[in-house]
Parts: C-alpha cells; sequence; structure tokens
C-alpha cells in the first residue's frame, strides 16, 4: 500500500513510501531537506522490515531538536501500521 506523511519540525516536508503485503519497506521518497542524506537514508532501509526500522531511526533528534528527518519516517511507518489495522 503507498503511503504519504507530511513532516513536521524537520526541513523535508514530506514523505512517500510504500508497505508490502508482507510488511517490507520499499520506495521511500523524501521531499525537501539534506537531498544527499535523504537519498541514503531511502536506500539503506529499502526491503528492510517497517518494525525494524522503527527500532533504528525512531528517536534519532537533528542539531538538539525534537525530532529529525529518520525520526519522522519512523512516525509515518508507525501511522500507517496504526492505519493498516
Amino acid at each position: 500500500m503507498k503511503y504519504h506523511y507530511q513532516n513536521q519540525g524537520t526541513c523535508s516536508q514530506a514523505i512517500d513510501f510504500e508497505i508490502d503485503a508482507h510488511g517490507i519497506l520499499h520506495n521511500v521518497v523524501f521531499y525537501g531537506g539534506c537531498n544527499g542524506n535523504l537519498q541514503g537514508i531511502s536506500k539503506l532501509v529499502e526491503g528492510m522490515k517497517v518494525e525494524d526500522v522503527i527500532a533504528k531511526i525512531g528517536g534519532i533528534s537533528c542539531s538538539g531538536g525534537p525530532t529529525s528527518c529518520p525520526d519522522q519516517l519512523a512516525i509515518a511507518l508507525k501511522q500507517a501500521c496504526k492505519s493498516a489495522k
């Protein structure tokens, strides 16, 4: 299933991603933000189980702030899992 998430508190504005029927993450695209770093995150999480991605990147902060682009992806994945139930 395809999802779109509007980021809050980061320099990237939004994230698109897909979760397949087996709970595997695909096609993560960040809009705005630090292009190279966010492309790297997208490549690193491709094909991972959603719960593993959440565990690895959830809670990361950026420049001392309360969230970060990776944390926003984890939040988006949590919301997608809740809405799928």
